[in-house]
This record gives C-alpha cells, structure tokens and sequence, in this order.
C-alpha cells in the first residue's frame, strides 16, 4: 500500500505538523498491528491495516492524524528505533519527516549514517569488535591477529593492546617474513585477521602515537576490508565528499602490498595467497584529484607512495606467473593457495568429496582430513580447487561463466583492468613527473614503456577477445586456445578502460545493450550463456537474473566517456529504481545485490542475500549498493530524479516515469 500524507477535512492542506509520539509504546503497536511476518519491519509483504493514530504537538490542543502506508509506517518505526536506542521516551517527529522524498532519504541516510556505519578501524576498539567475529574459528577458538614480519611498529601497538585488554584473549603472532602457500595452509586451523596500516598522529596530550587507518567494509557478515568492494566504496565516499576515508582505503591498500605482496581479498590469514581485481591506480588518481589543494608537494609525495605499490603489485602479482600466461601475454586470475579454501562452511565441499570418499571407503570427515594433511592424492580435486580459489579471487564468485575453468581464462574484464592500469602508470609519469619516476629500488622509469605495455596488451585482447561477428568480448581459454561463448556484462569493462575502439564501440554498445539490458538494470550474462537451472544444477549468484552495483557503475562512466551519456543516464535510471522500490516497500532496505529481471531482492541463490538481516532500522545498507545510489544520482536528469522521488506517489510517478519514457526511451 502506497503512503501519503495524512489528511483531515476541516485542515488546509500542507499545513506543517508535527506529532508527539510515545516512543515505545508507538513502537509496541505498530509492531503488534502491522508486522504481521514478525521480522521487524514494515514492509509490502505485512497485511495489517497500514494505518496507525498519532497526536499533534502544536498549540492548537490535542488532535489525532493517522499515518497511513508502508512508507510512512516504517519510517515511523524506524525513527521510534532510534530514538529508542538514544534512550528517548517521547519525541517529536515532523510529518515531513516520515513522508520525506525517498531519494533524499536514502542519500541522505548514506551520506550521514551507512558510511559511519560500516568504518572500521583495527585498534582497541576495533578488536573488541574483531574478536567475536563468528570467523574466528579454529583448534583452540582464540581470536587472533598476524602483523607483518616488517612492521615493528605494528607488533608494538598490537601487543599493547592484547596486554591493557587481557578480557580479549587475543593471540598476537608475526608473520614469517617469507610467506609461502604452504606455510598459509599450515595455519588453516589458526585463522585471524591481517593487520593493516597505522599513521603517526598527535594525541591529547600532545605525544606521538600510531593511529589506525579507519576503512569501510561491504557490511553484513562482510567484516573485514575486501579488496575490489574499497574501490567501489571509494567512489561512493568521494562522491559524498569524504575524501580522508577514501584516502586511507588506499592506504591500506598500499599496506597491503608492501607486506602482504598484493591487495588482498580481504585482510584475514586464509587470503594471503589471493587477491582481487585490480583497481589501484585510478583509486588513487581519484583521490589524489580530491586532495585540499593547498598542499601540492605532500598531495604528490602521498601519491608516489601509493605509485610505488601499485608498480609493486603490476609486476609481481599481475605480470607475473602463474597469473601471467607467457604464451597469450594476457593475464589471469590465479590465486597459489594449497587444498581447499577454508573459510567456507564445513559441509559446502561435500557434494564434490563425497565420490572420491566412497571410492576410498571413506567418510566425508576421513577423506577430507587425509585430502588435507597430504596423505591423500587427488589431482583432479587439486585442479578443481585453484579453479574455486581463481573464481573467488575474481570477485565473481560463483557463475558458470568460471566454475571449473577459471584460472585457465584469461577474462576480458581483467585485461580490460591491467590495460588501464598500464595507461594510469604512463599517463601518470608523464604528466605528474616529467616522464622521470623513480622506484622504490632507485631506478627510473619513463612513460614510453607503460604505453607500449598497453598498446600491446590492446593488440592482444583486440585478436584473442573481441568477436567482431558477434560485436562482443569473450575471455579467452589459454588452454583450449579458444573463446569462451559466455556472453558476459563484463564485455562493457573495456569502455571503462578506454580499450575499445570507436568502431568497436559503435558494434559493442547496441549488442550488450540488446542482451543485458534488463528491467532494474544491467544482468550479469544472458540466460542462454547461464544454460539451464535444475536441482543438479542450481542458479549462481553472478549469473542471470542477477544484476550487481560493480558491472552498472563501469558500464555507466564507460558508456559515458564514448559519448552514451544519454544511455548511461537510462541504464543509472533502471538501477537506482529497483534500488529506490525496494528502499519504499521493505523498510529501507539497500541489498548486495538484486534480480533485475524479476525485481526483486528476496533472491533464492547460494549465499542469501547480505545486508537484508537487520531489525527496524538499516544502520549499514550494504557498501557498493551505497556507492552506486550515490553515484547513480550523478547520471539522472532532474526528470529522472523527480520520478524515483514520486515512488510513494502512484499517480505522480506514473507522470513523472511517461515523460522519462518518452525522453529516454526507458
């Protein structure tokens, strides 16, 4: 049931009121009345009456008003929820409030709450955080947090802190300054986080102390500081002004690199062998961009910091074997982690293992114990296994685009990635420090050879990736030698990384807009290229119907920056419409991830659905799905806007969304 502001007759509309309101009690009822599935939020799936009587707090005497509709109700609730936690047993509460414009109220509630919500930093606080995290597990259960063997620092404050807060029972422990994939896999049952940076600051009483970089998390049961998640993040961040968060998201990045050797999936131990998709260049320039300007000589000098790690990081993860494939010259997710990934459920391999264990007389438990010491050889499971730890190290975990197959593709999306990288890395040089770098070690570098790196690696995508047939690009199999058939929203990653010519352009665009162009926005991949769904073979999270904030934000500036703007603007319209519904009729909801076909974030696919967990209030959303609205936001035509901001009005957004019909071709 659509909301509307309360009415009376013998009152003169858009006179402003404001009600007096018994906080618990209010909260009780509404409870009691309207949450009819007892989840604690007032949503389109509740069928109570969507109406409850509130009193007025102005001078005029005692009058009561009724606040009608899903929207007004669960704003209503959700205000009584934080009051509530504020201590608060009566407040006031402006009717403009609980019938605010829903896109202002989420980007607001972005903007003010969800950011803070979601920063994290690893100090004394932070840990106490940490160390119940239902992650920690192991043989002894001891939360435990590794510190680089290189930052002694680190080990100071850490061990500090384990001493002033013995009630943590925290086991501080140093990592070996050579960390291999075996010696990762012999800590398995000892799993805990990765420190990450500290900077130097003044403390009150005027003394140097080490401080530690706050960053954002994705939210939910996602704890930790994920690798390409910060890049989306950071965006957010910087289009909401917050440009010191999004400077030490780099920073921790740069940490990151310089200790760990690469940018990690997330910052615990079982991550050190895999990394994400890398985005560290053009995470910094957009920082550096945004730096006070007051300050060039420190802007810059920040900058080569975060240069340094991203050379560091091209070179030896990504250039690099086994993640660099010398035959194509194209690269590959490749992740060297031995045996099965251990942060999954205990029972999530047991479908694979079980033949294997029946074959050996086995059970489940012996076979995987035996697989996991050494004592038993499966190469098949080995193969199976660095292809699991590749899909998941791509960030696009699971699809059936990659099961199986993943470290032997070399994914458009990242060659599209490094491809930028490389022309980041020379633009950079040459324009920020007169074609004259020096590297960490001493040496110098110029542009010249980071632009022949691009060009070459274009050459390479143009003759193993591109279909002109089809006007699509593939991943490449460097075993089969082959393309892959997999139609993939990826595709549109090489208008982000400039990769794409503009006869290329002109033959991708139609083409990808015809095959995942969808309601809510753009889809994963196309239904044909996912193949038939079944009990044996059930949907994947990044396949079709799925659409996630990542592939709608690199298609939006990529569109843009060959002259699709007005398709970019379309496609952030489709988006921030399904984000907006299900923001109005699920009690301000922001999910990971949404059906954009059907429209829906109630998903039934592998891993649920993160950030839709929650009790009368969202404190976090989710962190890309914040980022996108408050991007997307930049894409819409004031048209655009004033529809999603008529959501709560049937009949002004079906005005409002006719005229973007017919001057957007939505």
């Amino acid at each position: 049931m659509a909301s509307s502001p309360c009415r009376v007759a013998d009152e003169k509309p858009n006179k402003p009121r404001k009600f007096l309101i018994d906080v618990e009690e209010t909260k009780r009822l509404i409870l009691e009345q309207e949450d009819t599935d007892g989840d604690l939020q007032i949503t389109v799936n509740d069928a109570g009456p969507k109406v409850i009587g509130v009193g007025t707090a102005d001078s005029g005497g005692y009058r009561k008003f009724d606040i009608r509709g899903t929207y007004m109700l669960s704003n209503l609730l959700q205000e009584l929820a934080l009051a509530s936690g504020y201590g608060r047993r009566h407040i006031v509460i402006d009717e403009a409030r609980l019938n605010e414009n829903p896109v202002s109220r989420l980007s607001r509630m972005i903007r003010h709450h969800f950011w803070d919500g979601l920063t994290r930093r690893i100090d004394a606080d932070g840990l106490e955080l940490i160390c119940k995290d239902p992650k920690n597990r192991g043989t002894d259960q001891r939360p435990r947090i590794y510190v680089p063997h290189g930052d002694p620092d680190a080990w100071e404050y850490y061990t500090a802190i384990a001493e002033a807060r013995p009630h943590l029972n925290l086991q501080v422990e140093k990592l070996p300054e050579e960390i291999t994939p075996q010696w990762v896999k012999s800590i398995n049952q000892h799993p805990g986080i990765l420190a990450l940076a500290t900077r130097r600051c003044i403390d009150v009483k005027g003394e140097s102390t080490l401080a530690a970089v706050p960053f954002v998390v994705p939210g939910g049961r996602f704890n930790e500081m994920y690798g390409w998640d910060s890049y989306f993040e950071a965006l957010g961040l910087l289009a909401d002004g917050r440009v010191e968060l999004a400077r030490g998201m780099v920073d921790n990045f740069a940490y990151q690199i310089r200790h760990y050797g690469k940018i990690l999936n997330a910052n615990r131990s079982y991550y050190l062998t895999r990394s994400q998709p890398p985005f560290l260049t053009d995470m910094a320039l957009k920082v550096y961009e945004r730096l006070p300007t007051d300050t060039p000589e420190e802007n810059l000098a920040w900058l080569t910091g975060a240069m340094h790690a991203a050379f560091k990081e091209y070179h030896t993860v990504w250039m690099a074997e086994p993640r660099y494939d010398p035959v194509s010259g194209l690269s590959c997710y490749h992740p060297t982690g031995i045996g099965m990934p251990p942060e999954t459920e205990a029972s999530h391999f047991d479908h694979l293992l079980e033949p294997y264990a029946r074959k050996l007389g086995l059970t489940l438990a012996e076979f995987a114990a035996g697989y996991n010491d050494g004592s038993i050889k499966e190469p098949e499971l080995d193969a199976y296994f660095v292809h699991d730890r590749a899909v998941r190290e791509s960030g696009h975990d699971t699809t059936y685009r990659l099961e199986k197959r993943c470290a032997n593709l070399a994914t458009v999306d990242l060659n599209a990635l490094l491809y930028k990288f490389e022309i980041d890395l020379a633009t950079t040089i040459r324009d920020l420090y007169d074609d004259q770098f020096v590297m960490a070690d001493g040496s110098v570098v110029t542009s010249a050879a980071y632009f022949d790196r691009a060009a070459h690696r274009r050459t390479l995508i143009d003759r193993y990736c591109w279909d002109e047939a089809t006007g699509l690009y593939y991943d490449y199999d460097i075993k089969q030698e082959k393309r892959s058939t997999y139609e993939s929203v990826t595709a549109l990653w090489m208008l982000w990384a400039g990769a794409a010519s503009e006869a290329q352009a002109r033959r991708l665009v139609p083409e990808a807009l015809r095959r995942f162009e969808a309601t809510g926005g753009l889809v994963s991949g196309t239904e044909a290229s996912r193949g038939a769904i079944s009990l044996d073979r059930p949907n994947r999270q990044w396949d079709y119907p799925y659409g996630w904030a990542p592939h709608q934000m690199m298609a939006w500036r990529g569109l843009e920056a060959y002259g699709y703007g007005e398709v970019a603007s379309r496609l952030a319209y489709r988006w921030l419409y399904t984000i907006t519904k299900a923001f109005v009729d699920f009690n301000g909801v922001v999910p990971e991830k949404f059906d954009v076909v059907n429209m829906t974030h109630l998903v039934k696919v592998e891993y649920g659905n993160v950030g839709v967990d929650f009790k009368l209030v969202p404190r976090e959303g989710f962190g890309w799905m914040n980022a996108s609205y408050q991007v997307g936001l930049t894409y819409l035509t004031s048209h655009m806007r004033r529809a999603l901001g008529a959501l709560t009005d049937p009949d002004q957004f079906s005005k409002e969304h006719a005229r973007n019909a017919r001057n957007a071709s939505i």
